[in-house]
């Protein structure tokens, strides 16, 4: 059984995924709250796997929250913190609960989180980190190649960051990580446009939105502070500095961020080959229903409806 954002993606809906940082604490609440919030605005909630290396509420729990509040949770899975037995055990583990969507990540050092002094496990990487995954799902076999008696059913994504340099391996970065399983990508927050229609049109160029669903980050900017930290400080993003100014210049820089938000959903939604967004507010989970709605895309079709499409799609004439 495919999850719900791999059939309106197979359906050719364009989707809306949201992303909730799990707490530093036992609290559930937290993430249970969110995601009674995000319910009807996100095809789907994003549990982050300890954001920047801080110890925080495992993503697989996180989920397991997440789709008793009756929305679908994506897992994401770092190998940082784990070498390849546990990361396919985790695999098995949460197919088990019920929780479809995973996405495969490196995961940012443990020198910049609260436990400088870990050490990173980094057994595989992203790209075979995906392989693994990817042949566990398509061929029931674990890396060793021994056969899986009940393999995992998942829907598999992958993230990437159009703006990292060297500019030219973006796309073949991104080839790769097709190649090696992923069935739709994530990318890093989008403010520059003009970079991004850049690296679609390659993307479109060597078909690979059709072969991965891609799905744009938004991240709403919340105060002028954020704009220049994010422009100064964040390795692989570019902010236009016109967009810093207006931040700045903005008698309520939360409105600014909003508005800035919805006017770059409105123009992705015009570049060929993107097939949906990934909203990753800054612990500002609560505006994402506002930006959607604001952006016109509160009334997208249901599963249910996507199912019929397909469905018909598929049937002779």
């Amino acid at each position: 059984m495919q999850s719900s954002l791999q059939r309106l993606l197979t359906a050719g809906h364009f989707v809306v995924t949201g992303e909730v940082g799990p707490p530093k604490s036992a609290d559930p609440t937290v993430i249970s709250s969110a995601a009674r919030a995000l319910r009807g605005a996100v095809d789907a909630i994003n549990l982050t796997d300890n954001q920047t290396a801080v110890v925080r509420i495992s993503s697989v729990a996180g989920a397991v929250l997440v789709q008793r509040e009756g929305v679908e949770a994506v897992v994401q899975m770092t190998c940082r913190d784990r070498n390849r037995i546990a990361l396919q055990s985790d695999l098995l583990g949460l197919a088990a609960l019920g929780i479809p969507n995973i996405v495969c990540m490196s995961g940012d050092h443990p020198i910049n989180g609260n436990h400088p002094a870990s050490k990173a496990v980094y057994d595989l990487d992203s790209l075979t980190w995906l392989q693994t995954a990817s042949r566990m799902v398509r061929d029931g076999v674990f890396q060793c190649g021994e056969a899986i008696k009940v393999p995992p059913k998942v829907f598999i994504g992958a993230v990437e960051n159009p703006f990292a340099p060297p500019y030219d391996y973006r796309v073949t970065r991104l080839a790769k990580k097709v190649d090696a399983g992923a069935q739709f990508i994530q990318t890093q927050c989008v403010f520059d446009l003009s970079y991004l229609r850049r690296f679609m049109s390659e993307v479109v160029d060597r078909g690979l939105h059709e072969r991965a669903s891609i799905l744009i980050g938004i991240t709403p900017l919340k105060s002028p502070r954020m704009a220049r930290y994010m422009q100064s400080s964040v390795p692989g993003l570019i902010l236009p500095e016109a967009l810093a100014q207006r931040m700045e210049a903005a008698d309520d820089p939360q409105e600014e961020g909003i508005a800035i938000a919805v006017e770059t959903i409105q123009a992705i939604r015009e570049i060929p080959g993107i097939a949906g967004i990934h909203l990753m507010p800054v612990a500002w989970e609560s505006v994402i229903p506002q930006v959607v709605e604001r952006a016109g895309l509160s009334s997208r079709p249901t599963v249910a409806e996507a199912d019929v499409a397909t469905d018909s799609a598929a049937s002779p004439a």
